[in-house]
């Protein structure tokens, strides 16, 4: 009766887990290429913005872009190990037995890109959260007609462009994990 209940989990086949992995990875790839490289160009207009305006005084700005920053380059790096996992699938499906990774490389593979993602996840939290905080300062903080009188007082719209940036790079890395953790769930299954 206990057996019918709780079957006895199976490794997934390796020709049906490396086509799901190599497809996952490609589709991780683009995630992260898409979503990153509009996070970079936002994170760029808001840099070049700030360098060239009278209002950029507020150093929660430079945290923001700091952690904004290292959040992109965890997210290059995961762009990275995405692209390792489509070469590591193509392996598994070689006709030669003697190339394909070990179970346990690929777990390690799984494993390193859900810490990464997690890194970018926190990383990208923290961006946000700095970000909200600095612009609702602003918003709370200025009486009826400030911006006549004190425009750097005001909520730019480049305020709310560093927002968005930071959650692309956080839904980017939050589905990196995901696509880790749904693989490194199935194939740890004894």
């Amino acid at each position: 009766m206990e057996n019918r209940l709780n079957p006895p989990s199976q490794l997934p086949p390796k020709q049906k887990f490396a086509s799901t992995f190599g497809f996952l990875g490609q589709v991780s790839y683009w995630v992260h290429l898409l979503l990153g490289f509009a996070s970079g160009i936002t994170l760029l207009l808001v840099f070049f913005s700030r360098s060239f305006s009278e209002q950029s005084n507020n150093p929660a700005i430079a945290t923001v872009l700091f952690f904004s920053l290292a959040a992109i380059l965890v997210l290059g790096f995961r762009m990275y190990w995405a692209w390792r996992c489509t070469r590591l699938a193509q392996s598994l499906q070689a006709e030669n037995p003697r190339l394909h990774p070990k179970r346990k490389e690929i777990i390690n593979v799984l494993r390193v890109g859900l810490l990464v993602s997690m890194l970018g996840l926190l990383l990208g939290f923290i961006a946000t959260e700095v970000t909200v905080v600095a612009v609702l300062a602003k918003a709370i903080a200025q009486p009826q007609g400030v911006a006549v009188y004190q425009p750097e007082k005001i909520v730019r719209s480049m305020d709310l462009f560093l927002i968005l940036a930071n959650v692309n790079i956080m839904g980017a890395h939050f589905l990196g994990g995901m696509n880790s953790l749904g693989l490194l769930d199935w194939i740890t299954k004894e």
